[in-house]
C-alpha cells in the first residue's frame, strides 16, 4: 500500500541553523532516501521552497482566485514528502522513523486512496 509521509517543519527553526548544520541534515535526507530505494520502500518525494513561495488556487463559482502563500498560518510547514510502499500503517510508522527532519519537525503519514477508473 501506498502512504504519503508529509514532513512539517517550523520554517524559523531551520533558517537559525547555520550551513554546516544545514548541509548535515541534507546529506542525512540524501541517506535516507537511498536506503529506502535499496529496501524498496521509496517511490519518489522531494524538499519543497519555503512556504513564502507558495500559492494558493481556489475555484469558486467557476471563477479562479489565486492568493500568494499558504492555504493557512500554522506553526510548522509543509517542507517536503516522501511517497512510500508498505505493507501497513505500522510499517510505515517504522519508516517515517527514519525520515531525519523527524527530529526537528513532524511526519504526517497518510494513506494514498486510489481513484475508481469511470466507467
Amino acid at each position: 500500500m501506498k502512504y504519503l509521509a508529509l514532513v512539517y517543519l517550523n520554517e524559523n527553526d531551520t533558517v537559525s541553523r547555520s550551513e554546516a548544520e544545514w548541509k548535515a541534515l541534507n546529506a542525512e535526507c540524501y541517506h535516507c532516501v537511498e536506503s529506502l530505494k535499496e529496501s524498496g520502500h521509496y517511490l519518489d518525494g522531494a524538499p519543497l521552497h519555503p512556504v513564502a513561495t507558495a500559492t494558493t488556487v481556489r475555484v469558486r463559482d467557476g471563477k479562479s482566485l489565486v492568493t500568494d502563500g499558504p492555504f493557512a498560518e500554522t506553526k510548522e510547514q509543509l517542507a517536503g514528502f516522501y511517497m512510500l510502499e508498505a505493507k501497513d500503517l505500522n510499517e510505515a510508522i517504522q519508516l517515517a522513523n527514519k525520515i531525519p527532519p523527524a527530529r526537528y519537525g513532524s511526519i504526517e503519514i497518510r494513506p494514498v486512496r486510489e481513484l475508481p477508473v469511470p466507467e
